[in-house]
C-alpha cells in the first residue's frame, strides 16, 4: 500500500463532521487491509504506538518549521507568516510542496511503513545532534511527499491529524469491517477487547480472524482505569448504586495501577497510562513486603502525608513526584506517600473485570497486610443506611480527604468508562476537570506570559469550549502553579497563533470552581461558567477524564431547578 492511499482515506474523513459517514469511510478502508497491516490503525488514529504507549513524537512547531524548510527550499521567516496566517502548518506544508526546490522531489515513493518508521525513529534520539538527526528524518519524508501527503506528515508530526476519529469510530469501524454490523453483542466485544488491550491494531488483527477471546489483561501492560460520575448527596448515590452500598474514602491524591507480572516484576501506571516505577521505588518495596499475591492488578490511590506531623497533604502538594526523574530519595523523604488501595482487577491468572466487587474486595482483604503511612486498604462502610453513609462521608472530610465513592457491590470493572456502577460525592458541586484548548498572551507587567485561557469539556469524540479562566494563578512561582509555570507547559504545544491567541494541543488538564453554569451562545458547548477560577494543576489526568457535555447539562439542570424551589 501508498501512503497516498491512506491520505485519501484522511482527506474524505477530514470533509465529513458526521459520525456515521466516518466510520463508513473508515471501515471500508481496514476491509481492505491485509492482516499484516494492522498498524496501518495508528495511523488513523493521529498516532504511531497504541494507546497504552505514552512516547510522543515530541516535535516542537519551530522544529518542524526548520525541517520544512529544509525539504522545500522555503524561507523560514515566509514559513511562519504563512502558518500565522492560516493556523495549520499542515496546509503550509501542502502549498510550499507544489512548488519545491529540491533536486530530490518525489524520488520514491512513500508507504505507511516508512512514514512510520521514520516518524518512530524521532522518538529515539537523545543527546547531541538530535535536532540535526529529527530535522533529517523528517525532510526525508517530506522532500519524496506530494502535496497532501506533506499536509498530512505535518500534521502527524504535530499530533494534530484534524480528521476527527476517536476511540468510539474507530471500535465501530473495525465491528462493520469484520462482523454483521447489525450484531449489537459485537460492539460490546470489541470495546471490552480494546479495554484489555488498549490498542486497536491488536483488536483489529484478532477481530479479522474473530479470535477476540484471546486478548486477555496482561500484568505489565497498562489498563485505563474505570472512572465515576457525580452524585449530588448519599440519597442519590443509593439511588444510583444501589442498596447496600460499599462506601469508601475518595482520597486527595492520584491513582496508581500497581502490577506484578509472573517474573515477580512490579510496575506502575498512572490513569494517562505513563510508567512512573522509577520514581516511586518505595511502592515496589511496600508490595514486596505486604502484598501476598503471584500475579495481579491492583488499582489504588497514592496519598502524601507531613512526615514529621502525618498529615494529609492536597493533590498539588505532592503532584511534582509524578514527573521527578532526578533526586528520587531525597523527593521521596520530603514528600512521602501511602498507597491506599481499593480494587483488583486480574488476580494470579486470572482476570477479574466480570466478577462482582463486593469478591474482589474479600480477595484484596485476603492477600494484603497493612501499615499506615504505607500501604493499606481503602476506608470502607458496607451499608444501607443514609445516616450511617453521611456519618462516615463527613469522617472522610474531617480526615482531610475529598468525601466518599459509593460503589455496587455486585458491578464489574469496566475499564475507561463512566458507568453508574461507582458515584463521587464531594462538598464542592460547582468543580470541573477541563482541558486547555487556546491561551491569550498578557499585557502590561504579565507580558510575556499566556494569563487567560480558554478551557474545553469533552462530547464524545469532541472537545467543545465553555470559558476561559484567568484567575487562581499566581504571579510567583514560590506561591504555587503559576503563569510562567503555565506558559511553560503550554509553549511546548502551540498549534496556531493569531494576535494575542495561540491554539494549543489538548493536554493540559486543570481543575476549576465556578459560581454557576449559564446558557451561552459565546461557546461551542453552548455553556459558560460564571466566574471560573483555577484550583489544580492535574498532571495526573488527560483528555479521557475531563467532564462530558452531558455532565455539564446536568449540573445545569440542577442549579435551574434549585432556583424554581427558591422562589416558590
Amino acid at each position: 500500500m501508498l501512503y497516498s492511499e491512506l491520505c485519501e482515506v484522511y482527506e474524505k474523513l477530514e470533509k465529513t463532521p458526521k459520525r456515521l459517514e466516518k466510520t463508513e469511510i473508515l471501515s471500508e478502508f481496514l476491509k481492505k487491509l491485509k492482516k499484516s497491516e494492522g498498524e496501518i490503525v495508528y495511523l488513523l488514529q493521529g498516532k504511531i504506538f497504541p494507546d497504552y504507549d505514552t512516547r510522543e513524537i515530541g516535535i516542537s512547531t519551530q522544529l518542524a518549521i526548520k525541517a520544512l524548510s529544509k525539504a522545500t527550499g522555503e524561507n523560514e521567516i515566509d514559513l511562519v507568516k504563512k502558518w500565522k496566517k492560516t493556523g495549520d502548518l499542515g496546509l503550509v506544508s501542502e502549498e510550499v510542496s507544489k512548488r519545491k526546490r529540491q533536486s530530490t522531489l518525489f524520488s520514491k515513493k512513500l508507504t505507511p511503513e516508512k512514514v512510520m518508521e521514520n516518524l518512530r525513529k524521532l522518538t529515539e534520539f537523545t543527546g547531541k545532534g538530535t535536532v540535526d538527526k529529527k530535522i533529517g528524518l523528517i525532510s526525508e519524508l517530506l522532500t519524496s511527499a506530494s502535496p497532501t501527503e506533506a499536509k498530512y506528515i505535518m500534521r502527524m508530526l504535530l499530533s494534530d491529524l484534524r480528521i476527527g476519529i476517536g476511540s468510539g469510530v474507530m471500535r465501530d469501524a473495525i465491528v462493520w469491517a469484520c462482523f454483521d454490523k447489525g450484531d449489537k453483542e459485537k460492539f460490546i466485544e470489541v470495546q471490552e477487547a480494546y479495554d484489555k488491550a488498549t490498542d486497536f491494531a491488536e483488536v483489529f488483527e484478532l477481530a479479522l480472524k474473530n479470535k477476540l477471546d484471546e486478548i486477555t489483561l496482561s500484568p505489565g501492560k497498562p489498563v485505563k482505569v474505570m472512572l465515576v460520575l457525580k452524585a449530588k448527596d448519599v440519597a442519590e448515590g443509593f439511588e444510583s448504586v444501589g442498596k447496600p452500598a460499599a462506601i469508601e474514602y475518595k482520597y486527595d491524591g492520584f491513582r496508581m495501577m500497581i502490577n506484578k507480572n509472573e517474573k515477580g516484576e512490579i510496575k506502575i501506571f498512572t490513569r494517562r497510562l505513563e510508567e512512573v516505577t522509577n520514581q516511586f521505588p518505595e511502592v515496589k518495596e511496600y508490595i514486596k513486603k505486604f502484598v501476598t499475591a503471584k500475579t495481579f492488578i491492583i488499582d489504588s490511590e497514592a496519598v502524601g502525608f507531613n512526615s514529621k506531623s502525618k498529615k494529609y497533604l492536597p493533590f498539588q502538594d505532592i503532584s511534582q513526584r509524578i514527573k521527578r526523574k532526578y533526586d528520587i530519595d531525597k523527593v521521596q523523604q520530603k514528600l512521602p506517600i501511602e498507597i491506599n488501595i481499593f480494587d483488583i482487577i486480574y488476580y494470579n491468572g486470572k482476570n477479574m473485570l466480570n466478577e462482582p466487587f463486593e469478591k474482589r474486595r474479600e480477595i484484596l482483604e485476603k492477600i494484603i497486610k497493612q501499615e499506615k503511612y504505607k500501604l493499606k486498604l481503602a476506608e470502607q462502610l458496607v451499608t444501607d443506611d443514609e445516616k450511617k453513609a453521611q456519618k462516615f462521608y463527613e469522617r472522610a472530610l474531617k480526615d482531610g480527604q475529598e468525601g466518599v465513592i459509593m460503589k455496587s457491590l455486585q458491578a464489574g470493572y469496566k475499564p475507561g468508562a463512566r458507568v453508574g456502577f461507582q458515584v463521587k460525592i464531594k462538598p464542592s458541586s460547582n468543580e470541573l476537570d477541563l482541558v486547555i484548548v487556546k491561551a491569550e498572551a498578557g499585557t502590561g507587567k504579565r507580558a510575556g506570559w499566556l494569563t487567560s485561557f480558554t478551557v474545553a469539556c469533552k462530547d464524545g469524540e469532541n472537545l467543545l469550549e465553555i470559558g476561559k479562566v484567568s484567575t487562581g494563578l499566581k504571579e510567583k512561582e514560590s506561591e504555587g502553579t503559576s503563569f510562567v509555570e503555565m506558559t511553560k507547559l503550554l509553549k511546548h504545544l502551540i498549534i496556531s497563533e493569531k494576535g494575542r491567541e495561540v491554539e494549543v494541543k489538548p493536554k493540559i488538564v486543570i481543575t476549576i470552581t465556578y459560581q454557576e453554569v449559564q446558557k451561552s451562545p459565546s461557546y461551542s458547548s453552548g455553556y459558560a461558567l460564571r466566574f471560573p477560577r483555577f484550583t489544580t494543576l492535574r498532571v495526573d489526568r488527560s483528555v479521557d477524564d475531563i467532564a462530558t457535555l452531558k455532565e455539564i447539562e446536568r449540573d445545569y439542570a440542577t442549579e435551574q431547578s434549585r432556583k424554581w424551589e427558591f422562589k416558590r
